[in-house]
């Protein structure tokens, strides 16, 4: 989240008309080893994104409390992936991804850190042709689904989690909304401009011309997806856009756990986590960080 004032773009978002209309990524896959390995270290756990990677983890761990095996649509470099299956040793993940290169990345990290609970897949997540019927307990995604480039193929890949979930399964999908003016896409993608490398920030705003409507998401919810799933977004202006299935409880040690890892980061990142828990609370979310 930014650490200058909000106003502007709350205005420009709330008042304003739409202007400009999704730009789908030109690169569905980043196989490119240079590209990749750039991408990952300027997103791993300790930097900018580090508020948000650990907001996510917290809302995810009490989504798939009391599940045993969970998916992750479009793991990437696993960075995600790797912190939520630290917290929840006791339950078994697999990554699947389009790009073989991410994959790679995602294997060596995870190995990394040590974790035992986590397998990948190289799968089309809006195909899933590795995943059989009512497999998995649970499914997550986190800022991955703009990547797609048309609606059909959201429709799609929401179509696959109703597939491949077992009855009463959890959700957790969180992507950004696409925004009206294109000065509050530049202002975001760019905020944290001098703390990472620019193949980053530009990544980030190719990411927020992609992003699709807040109504597509609505929509493509209610045609595929259990009824047990809501969509929800950050207050007034929908920045993050969440699909997901309610809360569970998590026991003591996990949200101490997590309480601590809040501790530890530094000072303007802690700030950041603790503005997106507010505008998200403000947006119907429960704060996953008590």
């Amino acid at each position: 989240m930014p650490r200058l004032s909000l106003a502007p773009v709350m205005a420009r978002e709330i008042f304003g008309e739409r202007k400009f209309p999704r730009e789908p990524e030109p690169d569905l896959v980043m196989d490119d080893p240079e590209q990749v390995a750039a991408y990952s270290h300027a997103g791993r756990i300790d930097g900018v994104m580090s508020a948000a990677y650990l907001y996510h983890s917290a809302q995810i761990s009490r989504v798939i409390q009391g599940k045993s095996r969970v998916l992750d649509l479009g793991c990437g470099p696993a960075t995600q992936l790797g912190q939520v299956a630290e917290l929840n040793p006791e339950i078994s993940f697999l990554g699947v991804d389009l790009s073989e290169t991410m994959l790679d990345s995602g294997r060596k990290y995870v190995d990394k850190l040590g974790l035992k609970n986590v397998q990948f897949q190289h799968d089309d997540i809006t195909v899933l042709k590795s995943i059989p019927d009512a497999s998995v307990d649970a499914v997550m995604s986190t800022v991955v689904l703009h990547h797609l480039p048309t609606r059909q193929h959201l429709d799609d890949c929401f179509r696959q989690v109703s597939r491949v979930l077992k009855p009463g399964g959890a959700v957790y999908l969180t992507d950004f909304g696409r925004l009206k003016s294109l000065k509050s896409v530049l202002f975001f993608a760019y905020m944290n401009a001098e703390h990472q490398p620019h193949l980053f920030s530009l990544d980030y705003e190719r990411s927020l011309r992609a992003a699709f409507l807040l109504e597509d998401f609505q929509d493509a919810a209610k045609r595929f997806l259990p009824s047990s799933v809501g969509v929800l977004s950050t207050f007034q202006v929908p920045f993050l856009i969440f699909v997901k299935t309610p809360s569970g409880d998590l026991p003591a040690a996990k949200a101490e756990r997590i309480k601590a890892l809040r501790a530890s980061l530094p000072r303007t990142y802690r700030k950041d986590l603790d503005e997106l828990r507010f505008f998200c609370k403000l947006g119907g979310l429960d704060d996953p960080i008590r």
